[in-house]
């Protein structure tokens, strides 16, 4: 089944004249990936979302009328035939991504993140879309959290499609990425508010380590994702990480405060010491392309006998991709590359 499935590569991110449509594209990624969009030629971007205030602030700030809003779910398969009609691309961002919320409310996780993902998928190849791209997130591997368990399954999900579907004119990617520093929710700009107001900066614990990747870094993994996907692949951006300490002190020394009072709250919900972005058995197929690693689908079909008889006889890479075994960035480190985040600059320069 190998060799059937289809091969045909995106040999360029060219977006000139081309639709795209981002699901969840009120949110960070979506607004960032939009305006990259734009100053890059493409005829429309169709924005799919459930928030309508979003989508009206959203309108006014863009102010560009290549920018066509849908109102809708990912949950109701309906709702996304609109804004796939026509669509050469798409990025499917649509998520509930809060990992306590999804503790209480798992089976909300599974609407959106599994049963709205099939949707998408479905709906965007019913329209003829040409490469479809899924965000999914390091919480996704070896998973503790019904956040992460469900983004697991959704990445299944797109898996499952290119697997069973190998004739198929849609190619269909994943990318995992972690932490996106100044995302919405994230904890940067909770360090900064609480900076403001004179609190000490909570922390879970100072010791668990995270990814660290900017707005830009994320849409530069999609964007090599349509450029060198074969359906089915996931990819993922090789991202530099620091512990949480280190993060609020590099926070508070670009705000203009040397020594600020941390108070340790103990781990959320769900929360690991570490995360992981490859597993060991992601990494023993994992093709290293420089600043991305490339893990192609298993195409393998259901002749069990081969798990058995042959199996897989690499010799395999003993380690996951892990936030305690990528680059550590120091203080100084970690405070220049919050420095280029354009939310970060201009905070420091408001300062408290």
């Amino acid at each position: 089944m190998t060799d059937t499935i289809q091969r045909a590569e995106i040999e360029t991110t060219d977006v000139t004249g081309k639709v795209v449509t981002i699901t969840g594209g009120t949110g960070s990624f979506g607004s960032t990936m939009a305006r990259h969009l734009l100053d890059h030629g493409v005829a429309q971007v169709n924005v799919l979302s459930r928030d309508e205030a979003k989508q009206d602030a959203m309108r006014r700030v863009f102010a560009d009328e290549r920018m066509r809003y849908f109102l809708g779910d990912v949950r109701d398969r309906n709702s996304l035939e609109a804004p796939m009609e026509g669509a050469d691309f798409v990025f499917h961002a649509a998520a509930l991504k809060q990992v306590p919320s999804c503790e209480f409310f798992p089976q909300q996780a599974v609407l959106t993140n599994v049963t709205g993902s099939h949707h998408v998928i479905e709906a965007a190849a019913a329209a003829g879309v040409r490469s479809l791209v899924v965000l999914s997130t390091d919480k996704a591997v070896y998973p503790v959290n019904a956040m992460g368990m469900s983004k697991a399954l959704m990445e299944k999900t797109a898996q499952a499609f290119a697997r069973n579907h190998p004739a198929s004119h849609m190619t269909v990617a994943v990318t995992r990425y972690g932490n996106v520093m100044y995302s919405r929710g994230s904890v940067i700009p909770l360090f900064i508010e609480q900076l403001r107001a004179g609190k000490p900066l909570t922390l879970t614990e100072p010791t668990m380590t995270r990814f660290l990747m900017s707005l830009d870094d994320s849409v530069d993994l999609v964007l090599h994702a349509f450029t060198h996907a074969t359906t089915g692949d996931l990819f993922v951006k090789k991202a530099p990480a620091t512990t949480v300490e280190i993060l609020a002190r590099a926070v508070a020394s670009v705000m203009g405060v040397d020594d600020p009072e941390l108070s340790v709250i103990g781990s959320r919900h769900g929360e690991k010491l570490h995360e992981s972005l490859l597993s060991v058995e992601e990494m023993v197929k994992a093709d290293d392309q420089g600043d991305y690693f490339r893990v192609p689908l298993d195409a393998r079909g259901l002749q069990y006998e081969l798990y058995f008889d042959e199996g897989d006889r690499r010799i395999p890479r003993d380690v996951d991709f892990t936030s305690a075994n990528t680059t550590q960035l120091d203080l100084e480190a970690t405070k220049a590359l919050l420095l280029t985040v354009p939310e970060v600059r201009a905070a420091a320069e408001a300062g408290l």
